[in-house]
């Protein structure tokens, strides 16, 4: 079984924290919001994400109202 390549990686800003780690993330340089939950390896190492953070989202092209946040940027890189 093949693993499926065609995914969509953005950036986008942290604009509301949710319960049961959901986010709701702007996605740059767009008006577009996405529901976005943390990534297996963030759970793991309780990364914490509070609003206004810079995350790195990947997206499937099928659904484009749902992300997973795959990372924490540094806050000065753009």
């Amino acid at each position: 079984m093949e693993k499926r390549q065609d995914k969509i990686v953005t950036e986008g800003t942290i604009v509301e924290v949710l319960p049961a780690t959901m986010f709701r993330v702007k996605i740059d340089n767009t008006q577009h919001i996405v529901l976005a939950h943390l990534s297996g390896k963030m759970r793991l190492n309780f990364v914490q994400l509070v609003e206004g953070d810079r995350v790195k989202l990947e997206m499937s092209p099928y659904d484009l109202t749902k992300a997973r946040i795959v990372c924490r940027l540094k806050p000065g890189r753009k």
